[in-house]
């Protein structure tokens, strides 16, 4: 089968096309042909090893992935795709399904086949969603979903989303909006019109924006970018929290993938409150050209990767 081998860390060009053996189920794990992933921004953080050192979980992290090589050379964390077949002691997934989720540590999912335990964090792909928009809501959607969770989004009223426009930003919006808050939305300047159309009451542009003087204040602030990127509005939005409210980065802890925010995502896409942003889409074999934008920071929402056709 084909898959994408990162056998040293790097740029982008570190990654390269290879034939490799198609994996077989163990008896507790199912064998999806995937059919789409998406490069994140965790991916990219895997791929060059950049992790800041400042924080003990993800320094353990690190240890995990390897310190000289990646210990998996397929990495990627995103998968769409069909259950081809299945271990001896599968119970929860058939042949035929159509599933998507994430892989977690194991990475894998550049390929274009995987195997994952069927207790891994994956759900059926409703029939309205394609294999592409399912690539594209995984990692946001559990990363979004983790962080407003552990917020008690249900109890914030306002709520301030720092990074909106990214894979991040653009579920958190939407899930935030779906949990009653009135969301306002920090991005640039050419994603304003995005960030407002998913939702956010107000919209901020962090490059010429800024809180001085204004009373408005927050019972959330989501920095849904991390310390990859700071500026003088972000100062401000953590300024301006209210008595009780929480300051809340996507940097502060590891994600624990649940896969009830999916099933959260699958009917709030069916019922029309939920939809995939794809900023753009390569073929497996341009994977590297998909991590040199993804590295410019400037992606709006998601950019997937189409590995094989369907009817392939």
């Amino acid at each position: 089968m084909k898959a994408i081998a990162c056998t040293r860390y790097g740029p982008p060009e570190v990654l390269e096309v290879r034939e490799v053996e198609k994996p077989t189920p163990g008896k507790n794990q199912i064998c999806v042909k995937s059919f789409a992933t998406a490069v994140t921004a965790s991916d990219c953080r895997v791929r060059a090893f950049r992790f800041p050192l400042w924080n003990p979980m993800i320094l353990m992290f690190r240890l995990i992935i390897g310190i000289t090589r990646p210990r998996r050379p397929i990495i990627g964390l995103v998968l769409a795709g069909e259950v081809e077949s299945v271990g001896t002691n599968v119970t929860r997934f058939k042949p035929g399904d159509q599933v998507y989720g994430m892989t977690g540590a194991g990475f894998g999912a550049y390929a274009e086949y995987i195997c994952l335990s069927e207790k891994a964090c994956l759900v059926k792909k409703p029939s309205h969603m394609s294999f592409q928009e399912a690539a594209a809501v995984a990692y946001g959607g559990l990363l979004a979903g983790h962080c407003l969770d552990k917020a008690d989004i249900r109890s914030r009223k306002k709520v301030l989303i720092y990074g909106a426009s990214g894979a991040i930003g653009t579920a958190a919006v939407q899930l935030a909006r779906h949990f009653g808050a009135d969301v306002t939305g920090v991005c640039s300047t050419a994603n304003l019109d995005l960030v407002k159309s998913l939702g956010a009451e107000t919209v901020l542009d962090y490059t010429a924006d800024d809180l001085t003087g204004r009373q408005e204040r927050y019972d959330l602030v989501l920095d849904a970018v991390g310390e990859d990127k700071s500026s003088e509005l972000k100062r401000q939005c953590r300024n301006a929290l209210s008595e009780t409210g929480q300051y809340l980065s996507v940097d502060d802890s590891l994600l624990k993938s649940r896969a009830e925010f999916l099933t959260l995502i699958n009917t709030l896409m069916e019922s029309g409150q939920f939809r995939a942003v794809i900023d753009r889409s390569y073929p497996l074999d341009q994977i590297v050209e998909a991590h040199r934008y993804v590295d410019k920071g400037h992606k709006k929402g998601n950019v997937v990767i189409t590995i094989q056709d369907q009817d392939a």
